[in-house]
C-alpha cells in the first residue's frame, strides 16, 4: 500500500508548526519587533507564545493532514507508538525521517523570511536551550513533560467516549508547558523540533538533552500505561482517529473510499 501521503502529512505538520513557532518567536522576542516593545513583560510574552502554539498544535492535529497521518509530528511520539506495536517499523522510520525534514524546511523558510531578526539572539532560530537552572534541570523537565503528555494522550485517545478530545488535550498541554516550563528547557519534547532549530545556526550545545529525554519520557509513559491497562492499548497510532480518513496503522478504510487515496 502507498503510504507516502501519510509521510508527507507528517513532514507538512511539523514544518507548519515550526513556521508558526518561528513567526511567533520573532514577533514576540526579537528586539526589532514592535510587539517586543509593546509587551514589556517576558512572562506575558511567553504566555502569549504558549497560547499561539497550543492553538497551532490543535489546528494541525485536527487538520486534514493531521487526520491523515495521526499527527505525531514528533519522533518521540512515533517511537512510543512503535513500542506499543501500533505502527509498523517501516512506517515509523519514514515518519521520523519526514518529521526531521519537514521541521528543518520550516525553520529555513522562516530564516529566509525574517533573516537576522530570527537568526540572531535572543530568538536564535527559536532554538530550545537549557535555562538558568542548568542541564540537569532541563533534562528532568523534558523527561517529565514528555512523560505526562504521552500518558495523557494515551489515556484520552484510548477511551471510547473521549478519544476525539486527545488533540485538544495535547494542544492545551503544549500551551501550558510553554507558559510555565519553557524557562527550564525551552520546552521541546521533540528531537526533530530541536534539531530543526539547532541545525541552521550550528547550535549543537546540549542538543543531546532533546534527543534523549523526550523519547525516554514517552517510552516510560507507554510502559506505565501498559502496566496499568494489562499490557494493552486499545487505540491506534493516531492522536485523533477520523473514520472519514484511511488509517495505515489499524487498516481502516472510509466507507466510500473518499479519503483513502
Amino acid at each position: 500500500m502507498n503510504h507516502w501521503p501519510e509521510y508527507l502529512a507528517e513532514a507538512l505538520g511539523l514544518g507548519l508548526f515550526m513556521v508558526a513557532a518561528g513567526v511567533v518567536a520573532t514577533a514576540l522576542d526579537s528586539p526589532s519587533s514592535p510587539l517586543h516593545s509593546w509587551i514589556a513583560s517576558a512572562d506575558l510574552r511567553r504566555v502569549l507564545a504558549g497560547l499561539a502554539m497550543g492553538l497551532t498544535a490543535i489546528g494541525l492535529i485536527y487538520s486534514p493532514w493531521g487526520k491523515r497521518s495521526g499527527a505525531h509530528m514528533n519522533p518521540a511520539v512515533t517511537l512510543a507508538f512503535l513500542h506499543l506495536r501500533k505502527i509498523e517499523p517501516r512506517d515509523a522510520a519514514f515518519y521520523i525521517a519526514a518529521q526531521f525534514a519537514g521541521g528543518l524546511v520550516g525553520v529555513l523558510l522562516v530564516a529566509g523570511l525574517f533573516g537576522d531578526a530570527f537568526a540572531n539572539m535572543p530568538v536564535s532560530y527559536a532554538a530550545t536551550m537549557p535555562g538558568r537552572a542548568g542541564v540537569v534541570a532541563a533534562f528532568v523537565a523534558e523527561f517529565a513533560i514528555s512523560f505526562v503528555l504521552l500518558l495523557t494522550i494515551l489515556v484520552v485517545a484510548g477511551h471510547p467516549r473521549h478519544s476525539q478530545r486527545a488533540g485538544l488535550v495535547a494542544g492545551l498541554l503544549v500551551a501550558l508547558y510553554i507558559s510555565v516550563e519553557a524557562p527550564l528547557s525551552g520546552m521541546s519534547m521533540n528531537p526533530a523540533r530541536s534539531f530543526a532549530s539547532a541545525a541552521p545556526g550550528a547550535l549543537w550545545a546540549n542538543l543531546w538533552i532533546y534527543f534523549v529525554a523526550p523519547p525516554l519520557g514517552m517510552l516510560s509513559a507507554a510502559r506505565v500505561y501498559l502496566a496499568l491497562h494489562h499490557s494493552r492499548y486499545g487505540g491506534c497510532a493516531k492522536l485523533v482517529h477520523d473514520p472519514a480518513h484511511r488509517c495505515i496503522h489499524c487498516g481502516h478504510e472510509p466507507a466510500h473510499g473518499s479519503a483513502s487515496s
